[in-house]
């Protein structure tokens, strides 16, 4: 196809696309997010997120026919949003607004992956990987240097006009900045394996200190420079996966610096080593970072639910995860109503096939726990990695976990 007609193609998939983003459906579920991120108690959002996208096309519903690369992503991007409208009965919010991220680049800190990696599926981004100590000893920590952020107005001048183009009059676009996802432990495990991190911290604390020093010291310092380049934004709807809305107190004029955002962070390394462990080398260093921000939700794959009074410690907590690998009842009585608690369901129940009462019990329990101790909630289905080419699995959850959300909180 020319130009033209693949921006008339795309176009026509914008117009579907924005009655979905744009319906009172959608408009009821970012009330109920926010309401949520508030506090209040409502029924929870229910969202599924990293989904294996190769394996999903059914009737060739995903199949896109743009070969201009800007057409080809908008286009892969709306299709994806009106497949979830059509096949799963859950809440995947997308804002009202065509979001046009501001272009960036960061030099990094110094230090890059050595790796090995195997593959089972060709057309899958999730591979088993051996990692290399790259950072053993002291003078490995040489090639340190603080992060470099550059911003790219011109790029998001030429993003905006394309987007413009296939949007005009049906759908506004806006310029968005980002939110924070500091994982430096996730970052840290790719550069040393596992192993050695755990190893050490027996064998040589100070090394691992002497790391998280380095890389505390340069997520400060992007947070500086992002924030004075204008690369932050208070509206940003997604949270790691999660909805991200929250009435902001005392935000900034300019809505794009950290107090106006949240911090999200975590270290799924120490979910295996004991509470005090966990809070000597993660929370102790993010604790001051995060405290610039407007709140913080912490946690992802890690366990947290026995030691959920280090994670208080952070003073802007406004949302807890808890994993497939916590206790949900420990969890919700610690929690209450002081946060939110941001229920992850197992993905291993839509690996290979769903059943239903699987799905029916995982998600009562955490309901019964929510309700109990007078818990807001967000149930979000992710880490995905596969559904064994069974798109249906994902379509059984998703009623499955919302028939549970009806019969305890009222339909939608």
């Amino acid at each position: 196809m020319n130009y033209q007609e693949q921006l008339k193609t795309v176009r026509e998939i914008a117009k579907e696309y924005a009655d979905i983003v744009t319906s009172e459906r959608h408009a009821k579920m970012h009330q109920r997010f926010k309401d949520t991120n508030d506090l209040k108690i409502v029924r929870p959002p229910l969202n599924m997120d990293e989904i294996p996208w190769h394996e999903m096309n059914i009737n060739h519903e995903l199949d896109c026919i743009c070969e201009d690369p800007f057409f080809n992503a908008v286009e892969a991007h709306m299709r994806r949003i009106i497949y979830c409208e059509k096949h799963f009965k859950c809440d995947n919010l997308v804002p009202a607004y065509w979001q046009v991220p501001k272009a960036y680049m960061s030099t990094g800190n110094g230090f890059a992956v050595d790796e090995n990696y195997i593959k089972t599926d060709d057309n899958n981004n999730i591979v088993s990987h051996c990692y290399h100590d790259v950072l053993p000893d002291e003078k490995s920590l040489e090639k340190f240097h603080l992060p470099v952020i550059t911003a790219y107005p011109d790029a998001d001048k030429q993003n905006m006009d394309r987007a413009e183009e296939i949007f005009n009059g049906i759908l506004p676009v806006r310029l968005t900045g980002h939110g924070i996802y500091y994982a430096p432990w996730d970052t840290i495990s790719r550069l040393r394996g596992v192993d050695n991190i755990l190893i050490d911290i027996y064998d040589n604390p100070e090394h691992l200190h002497n790391i998280i020093r380095l890389f505390t010291e340069a997520q400060k310092s992007e947070m500086e420079q992002m924030e004075k380049l204008g690369l932050y934004d208070g509206s940003v709807t997604g949270l790691h996966c999660t909805p991200g809305d929250v009435t902001v107190t005392n935000p900034s004029k300019s809505g794009c610096c950290c107090q106006d955002i949240w911090f999200r962070t975590m270290a799924q390394t120490f979910g295996s080593v004991s509470p005090a462990v966990h809070y000597e080398f993660d929370m102790q260093y993010s604790i001051p970072l995060a405290e610039k921000c407007a709140y913080t939700y912490y946690g992802c794959c890690e366990a947290l639910y026995d030691r959920i009074d280090y994670v208080k410690k952070y003073k802007n907590l406004r949302k807890i995860g808890v994993s497939p690998w916590s206790d949900v009842e420990k969890s919700a009585e610690q929690i209450g109503g002081e946060y939110v608690l941001s229920r992850k369901p197992n993905p291993a129940n839509v690996s290979i096939s769903t059943d239903a009462n699987t799905v029916r019990k995982e998600i009562t329990e955490t309901v019964k726990a929510c309700i109990k101790y007078g818990c807001p909630c967000d149930i979000t289905l992710k880490d995905i990695s596969t559904v064994n080419y069974r798109p249906e699995n994902l379509f059984i959850w998703a009623e499955t976990a919302s028939k549970v959300l009806d019969e305890y909180y009222g339909e939608e």
